[in-house]
Parts: C-alpha cells; structure tokens; sequence
C-alpha cells in the first residue's frame, strides 16, 4: 500500500507531465502558424468518433423524421392502391356499441358499460364503503371485513366473464375490452383503498400502545423517559395544531361517499386521504385536452380501419403455412402502423385523458409517465411509461413483499407476474378464448431486463435504448398476429 506522502507525490507527476504535453502541443502551434506552407491541419476527431464529444445531430433528427415520413406515406399510397378507402365512421359506431345488424334493438356493449357505471357506482362501492365504515367502529371484525372485501373485488372482474358467457355473441370486441379495462381499473383502486384504509387503522392502533406506553412511562420515576415522553408530545402536539394539519382529513372522517366517488374519477390509483388540489380549472387547458381526444381518437380509429385490419387478416395463412420469411415479412409491415396506433394510444391515454380529469378535478399531480423514450433498460422502461401502474405496484405489492422479509427480486417477479395476469384477462376475455402470449410475453420481461441492463453496461446506453425500442416495435406486432391467427382458427377456419 503506498502511503499518502507517495500518492500525493504521483499525483504532482501526473500534473506536471500532463503540463508539459500542452505546453509541448501549444508551442509545437505556433511554430507551425509561422511556417511558410501555410498549414491549415490541427489536430482533430472525426464527429462520429466517441471521443469527438460532438453532441449536435439536430440535422440528422430531421432527416430521420422525413424519411420515415415519406416511408409512411408511401405505405399508406400502397394500402389506398391495394385496399381502396376503407375508413367507414359507421363501422366505428357498429364496433364500440356493439350494434347488431339481427336486432337493431340492442347495443350490448352500451348496457354493458351502463350497467358497469350503475353496478360500479351503487353496489361494489357502496359495499367496500359499508364494510370500511363497519371495520372502523368494531361492528365488523377486521378478518371477515377483509375476507368481504376481497370477495367484493372478484366478483368486480369476474362480472365480465360471466356476461360473456351467457351473451358472448352479442358484444364487439372493442367493447368487451373497454368495459374489461374499465372493471380491472376499479379491481385496481378497490384494493388500494382497502388497503390504505387498513394502514391507518394500524397506525392508529399503534399510537394508542404508544400513547398508552407514555403514560406509563410518565408515573415512572425515571427523568430520562419521561423527557423524551414530553419531547414526543410536544412535536405530535405542534403537528397537529399546525393550520395545515386542520385542514386535513383524517381516518375514520375519509368514510364517506363523496370522498370514494372522487377517488374513482380522480386520475390514480393510489387511494390517499389527502390529494394535492390545483387552485383553480383553466378552460383553454381543458378545451385543448378534449380536441386532442376527438382529433386523436378519430385519427387512430381510421388507421386501424384503413391500415391495421388488412394486414392482420393477410397474415393468418401466412402463420398457418409456419413459412419464417413470410412471417417475418408481414411482422415488419405490421410493426409500423401498430407503433404508431400505440404511440397515439399513449398520448391520448397519459396525457390528454389524464390530464383532462385531472384538470376537472383539480388533481395536482400530473406525472402520469417519465421520460420512458430514454429508457436505457428493460426495467427503466416499465417504471416510467405509466406511472400510475407503477406507482400501485410499488406500493400495494413491491414495497409490502419486501417489507414481509422477502428479497428484492422476488418481490419484482410477483408483480410481472401479477401484471401478466392483468395482460392475459384483457385479451382473453375479449376474445373468449384462453391463450398465454400476453402472460408468456411480460413474464419474459425480467429475463429481457437482465440481458439490456447487460447490454447497457458493456455496450454502452445507447445499446440498452435499442433494445427497449426493438422491443416495443416488434413485440407488440408478433404478439397480434399470434393472438388473431388462434381467434381465426378457432372461428373461421372452414370444416
């Protein structure tokens, strides 16, 4: 081991030697200016070097954005050639009601969603809101009031299945997945508010043993408890007397229906008793979320209409011929219209929708998504492109697992696995059928996290960055096909 007087000395060679190398450069500089050849060559990286530091491709952006603008465009003059117009708003309409052309009486898709917003809002939560209320005053043991409460969420997500059951034929499958979205949605806030509501009946309990602990440390003739008895009271008093404690609402008075109904709408799905609140509404705020909404959602309907569908559907023989080049052909040419349809399904969902409840509601917080275009691993990515998913996950999974003695990592593959679970019922459902690509595809995100965190460390960011892209643009398309190819076997192909 060197000692520091030895360090330090290298440390003053290093200096001196790096000194003299510029010294040595600068003058070697202006020898070269005084030269009668007029030199004109310094020493210099090229710009696609690493170690050019140069950092503006500004120019090279946009010649990306044309040319996968004018690709775009010359698809999209390929499918008009091939498929002529195909956008039909009437079709839109047939889809997301469910309207049946036999019985023109009925919109399934419309009751179902109508009896989801008259079922959720009367009898799932009036339940979890009594069973909370009775919990809270002892008429109600905590075991059976949780048992009730977990019966209460299954039934949420089982009530669509059963619907399809006795009335399969009659839902469209835009609707089904939109009434099954909305159902696991609830599953999903019921459960944080059960939950939240048990912590603080904890935490209650446990201030009453301490409140009981300190008095009986108070009759004891021990000074140096009984100031640090003081010292606790002193601070919980100064808390609770503070304006902005007043103003909050504490348990049991977070029991009520008023507060349930506006966690329901309120754009999260982590229950609080206490939300950070805007000012005030701003009308041009809103007004530009809800153009956004009916621009964009017309927008992707006539993209999926026009560009989505005919590709899809061509690619069921090819599947079913297992020819790998044709398959992997019609796997790219679905990779961009699929990619964009998701990129707009992403703004409309994170940022208009959310944002426009938000704003009505006066809900403070809006990091609805991080910078998840920069993610540099598999992991980066699912931790920022929907936080409030992430956010339940973390705290009603992660964080408890962990908190029970569980390693890290165990704690992560219960939530990909429940994740998966939540994949497969969205697309099973709909579809009526059982099949384990979308469970198979987030339970392989773990492994695909260890192999781009790989990448990203030996090979550098930017290498960790394609890998979530490629990812994206070319999982999602395979997962499509897959599942359509099973749906159009089991429906359609000819006995």
């Amino acid at each position: 081991m060197a000692t520091e007087s030895e360090e330090k000395a290298l440390r003053y060679r290093r200096a001196q030697s790096v000194s003299k190398a510029e010294e040595i450069t600068e003058t070697e500089k202006k020898v070269r200016k005084l030269q009668l050849d007029k030199p004109v060559h310094t020493p210099r990286d090229s710009l696609f070097s690493w170690s050019s530091e140069f950092n503006n491709f500004t120019g090279l952006v946009n010649w990306g954005f044309l040319m996968l603008s004018v690709g775009g465009v010359r698809l999209g003059l390929e499918n008009f050639l091939k498929y002529g117009l195909r956008v039909n708003p009437l079709e839109w309409f047939i889809v997301l009601t469910g309207y049946n052309e036999g019985d023109r009486s009925q919109y399934p898709s419309v009751i179902l969603i109508v009896s989801l917003f008259v079922s959720v809002s009367i009898v799932p939560i009036v339940i979890g809101l009594l069973v909370e209320k009775g919990i809270a005053v002892d008429l109600i043991p905590e075991k059976l009031g949780v048992g009730l409460q977990i019966s209460n969420m299954i039934c949420m997500v089982l009530l669509p299945i059963i619907a399809l059951h006795f009335r399969g034929n009659d839902f469209s499958f835009v609707g089904i997945t939109s009434v099954c979205m909305l159902y696991l949605i609830i599953f999903l806030k019921l459960w944080s508010y059960t939950q939240t509501n048990h912590w603080c009946r904890l935490g209650l309990k446990r201030k009453y043993l301490d409140n009981k602990l300190r008095r009986q440390s108070l009759s004891a003739p021990n000074w140096n408890k009984l100031i640090t008895a003081e010292q606790e009271k002193s601070k919980e008093d100064l808390i609770n007397d503070t304006p902005a404690a007043a103003r909050l609402t504490k348990y049991p008075d977070n029991l009520n229906l008023k507060d349930l109904v506006y966690f329901m709408l309120a754009p999260t799905l982590c229950y609080e008793l206490n939300y950070p609140r805007t000012a005030r509404i701003r009308k041009r705020f809103v007004i530009k979320r809800v153009l956004e909404l009916f621009f964009g959602i017309n927008l992707v309907l006539a993209l999926f209409q026009q560009w989505m569908i005919p590709t899809i559907t061509n690619s069921v023989e090819t599947f079913s011929k297992m020819d790998p080049i044709r398959i992997t052909e019609r796997l790219l040419k679905l990779a961009v219209p699929n990619h964009l349809l998701w990129l707009c399904f992403f703004y409309l969902s994170f940022h208009s929708f959310l944002n426009l409840m938000g704003e009505l509601l006066q809900f403070a917080d809006r990091k609805f998504y991080a910078d998840w275009w920069n993610s540099n691993n598999i992991s980066v990515f699912w931790s920022t492109w929907n936080m409030p998913v992430h956010m339940w996950a973390v705290r009603h999974v992660y964080k408890p697992i962990t908190e029970m003695g569980f390693s890290k990592f165990n704690a992560g593959i219960v939530v990909f696995a429940i994740s998966a679970l939540f994949h497969e019922y969205l697309v099973s459902v709909p579809l009526q059928m059982f099949r384990i690509w979308a469970f198979l595809g987030m339970m392989a995100q773990p492994p695909l996290a260890i192999i781009s965190r790989t990448a990203e460390l030996r090979l550098g960011p930017r290498w960790g960055n394609i890998m979530v892209w490629s990812s994206l643009i070319l999982g999602q398309p395979l997962a499509i096909m897959m599942y359509y190819h099973d749906y159009a076997m089991l429906h359609f192909k000819p006995t």
